[in-house]
């Protein structure tokens, strides 16, 4: 008796590897496949702006990084005594002007650096709604709880998401030819829109991510990768869900991380994995007698096992 619809896999024939250089945009799921990603210690580059939502807060921060359009004093404002960006998340805060102009411009450079080099570029989607400020019209990547009346909400169209999308491709393509896009959908339910306005924005997202993996097929540089649908068919019970019912709690992440694994991580390099995690816990350890002989040998074999892997891959990082 089978009690679980299971989507169908294959592996990827371009998967990660140590190898490889990783970045990762959008939502707030990319930080749960990053901090995975970061746990094994492979090369990683995670939201430089923060959390983005939106395609367009995306597209943003892949178009000023590539044209080296950095941002200037007049884009900064006060609000509760930091100083913040529109294009930014909150976390991309600072207690003067000068300091958080100072730091986008240097994430702007290093994601700059980072879509060049990058061998795989994670992108999740979270919502298609956008407030747009009615001063500038443009469209937000964070409202920093600046009061509603000053911007418009708007859901945008099939039409507006596919452009958006083809032109990360293009720009992306243009710089780095060989980088393997990955786009996916985030399971997280954005209700606080409404639930009929939940399904709404995630039909846009998800049709116009398709749109764009035909309108590129022929360059076999971008794809897919079903959270979302793990999420909604896969699992689809509240058990899985956070306290707050709508972001998937950590086993639901284990269980899509376990997906991720078996479609887009090479399978030759399951056995490093392995050690890391070997590592990653025994540095995690704590022992009842810290001066112990027993815990003396413990430490002398954790860091043979760092040094092998530090010799091997300089990049990691394990203090």
């Amino acid at each position: 008796m089978q009690l679980q619809t299971t989507i169908p896999w294959q592996p990827s024939k371009n998967p990660v590897g140590y190898a490889s250089r990783i970045l990762l945009l959008g939502s707030c799921f990319v930080e749960n496949i990053g901090k995975k990603l970061d746990f094994y210690q492979f090369a990683t580059r995670r939201n430089p702006f923060g959390i983005l939502f939106h395609p367009f807060a995306i597209q943003n921060l892949i178009h000023r990084a590539l044209a080296s359009q950095w941002y200037t004093k007049d884009e900064v404002f006060m609000q509760n005594g930091r100083w913040l960006c529109f294009d930014a998340h909150s976390d991309l805060a600072a207690t003067s002007q000068e300091r958080l102009v100072d730091d986008l411009n240097n994430a702007l450079r290093s994601t700059k650096e980072e879509l060049e080099s990058a061998t795989h570029l994670i992108i999740t989607l979270g919502t298609a709604w956008v407030y747009r400020n009615k001063a500038t019209t443009k469209a937000v990547a964070n409202c920093h709880k600046v009061p509603q009346r000053e911007f418009d909400k708007e859901l945008l169209n099939l039409e507006q998401i596919s452009t958006c999308l083809n032109g990360i491709v293009a720009q992306v393509a243009a710089v780095n030819p060989k980088a393997q896009l990955i786009f996916t959908l985030s399971p997280v339910r954005h209700i606080k829109d409404g639930f009929v306005e939940n399904q709404r924005s995630k039909s846009h997202l998800l049709t116009a991510i398709h749109q764009c993996l035909s309108q590129n097929e022929a360059t076999a540089m971008v794809s897919y990768f079903e959270s979302y649908e793990v999420m909604m068919d896969e699992l689809r019970d509240y058990r899985f869900y956070d306290k707050d019912m709508v972001h998937p709690n950590s086993v639901a992440v284990d269980y899509i991380w376990a997906r991720f694994k078996s479609v887009w991580i090479s399978q030759g390099d399951y056995e490093v994995m392995h050690k890391v995690e070997e590592v990653q816990k025994g540095l995690n350890h704590r022992p009842f007698n810290p001066e112990s002989s027993d815990h003396q040998i413990f430490l002398q074999s954790l860091e043979a096992k760092i040094t092998y892997l530090l010799q091997r891959y300089p990049f990691m990082k394990f203090r």
